[in-house]
């Protein structure tokens, strides 16, 4: 069962617009869509929001400490609400899948995201659910930074927003508990 949903990004409006901050879009609509805001938490350097499915309570969480610091946010907030690793989803940014796809996984490691990275230190696990958006690769290594922190393309945008449609819709199976009918229905889609 998920009680804390992570989008990763990187705070500010210089940053918004690009595809390291798809985790951030992702609860940003997903607040949205179920009529919630955020709000500024200090106490966990983040910004929080709140949505339910039927009687279930859902925390959604911004870090606002940038990617590469994610990890404190984490466990400033779980540790609060004694929220388990496995209980939590964290939604990033994936190199390694194509634009606009979008795969659900438990544990795995960190596959170069620093986010991901920081995030395992600071749980002191890899046990906990990831959302991964595809955002596609640059083609080489030496070009990933500035890929991540520039905007895609509004072709790539519009995959983007299709996958974090289509994956919205697996989330209350999540909260519910149903995490192999959840990847079922998204990996078949």
């Amino acid at each position: 069962m998920i009680k804390l949903i992570v989008g990763l990004g990187n705070p500010g409006k210089e940053y918004q617009g690009h595809r390291h901050n798809a985790g951030f879009w992702f609860v940003e609509s997903l607040a949205s869509v179920l009529g919630s805001k955020f709000n500024g938490q200090s106490k966990f350097l983040g910004e929080t929001s709140t949505i339910n499915f039927g009687a279930k309570k859902v925390h959604l969480l911004k870090p606002q400490t940038f990617m590469n610091n994610s990890g404190g946010s984490i466990k400033s907030f779980s540790s609060y609400y004694n929220i388990k690793p496995e209980e939590i989803l964290v939604i990033h940014d994936e190199l390694d899948l194509p634009v606009g796809s979008v795969k659900l996984k438990l544990g795995g490691g960190h596959g170069g995201h620093n986010g991901l990275r920081d995030t395992i230190k600071a749980l002191d696990t890899n046990n906990f659910y990831r959302l991964r958006i595809g955002i596609g690769h640059p083609g080489t290594k030496n070009d990933v930074v500035d890929f991540v922190l520039n905007s895609p393309a509004s072709s790539e945008l519009k995959l983007i927003e299709q996958g974090m449609t289509e994956a919205s819709g697996i989330i209350e199976m999540l909260v519910n508990g149903h995490f192999e009918a959840a990847m079922k229905a998204l990996h078949s889609l």
